[in-house]
């Protein structure tokens, strides 16, 4: 497509209008939005009308204050809830395990040893020669086993209740 005399005079028209290079492109047929750009910086056009839409300000959005919002997850938590009505539905909250289980070095697992069926909880540091995974079996649809699903996937009223006591 050419830029005839007739075409060049509609695009400063449009332009002086305030429609965009879409609009203007639309309107010309046969060219693109980049085409109409192009056109526009080669002829120095700058002036241009502004747009009903950029002469009024945008309208703000008012943000409720936290105590009068609604709760947003059902179950009141924050962070990954995806296993939370699993585990909730196969253990009781009040039985929290706080303190590491020892596993024996049979029962360890490695990366490499590591299967679907076993806790896949980490113990020790990994840059470390005895770091292994608990290697039990696992709970349910749960990646740990029964002692480290009630460690991971505590209550959040059971947090809460620990920080306070903590002096958190």
């Amino acid at each position: 497509m050419a830029w005839t005399d007739e075409r060049v005079e509609l695009l400063k028209k449009l332009w002086a209008e305030g429609l965009s290079a879409s609009q203007i492109a639309g309107r010309l047929g046969g060219v693109t939005r980049n085409a109409v750009i192009g056109k526009v910086h080669r002829l120095g056009l700058s002036g241009r009308a502004t747009s009903s839409r950029s002469s009024s300000p945008r309208p703000r959005r008012v943000h409720a204050p936290r105590q009068h919002r609604a709760a947003s997850l059902t179950f009141g938590t924050r962070g990954n809830v995806a296993l939370k009505p699993s585990y909730e539905a196969e253990f009781e909250p009040e039985l929290l395990p706080l303190e590491e289980l020892v596993i024996p070095l049979h029962e360890r697992a490695s990366i490499l040893t590591l299967k679907e069926s076993m806790c896949r909880w980490p113990i020790g540091d990994p840059a470390e020669e005895d770091f292994h995974f608990c290697g039990r079996k696992k709970a349910g649809t749960l990646p740990y086993c029964e002692h480290h699903a009630r460690m991971a996937y505590q209550p959040v009223q059971a947090r809460r209740r620990e920080k306070r006591f903590a002096g958190g």
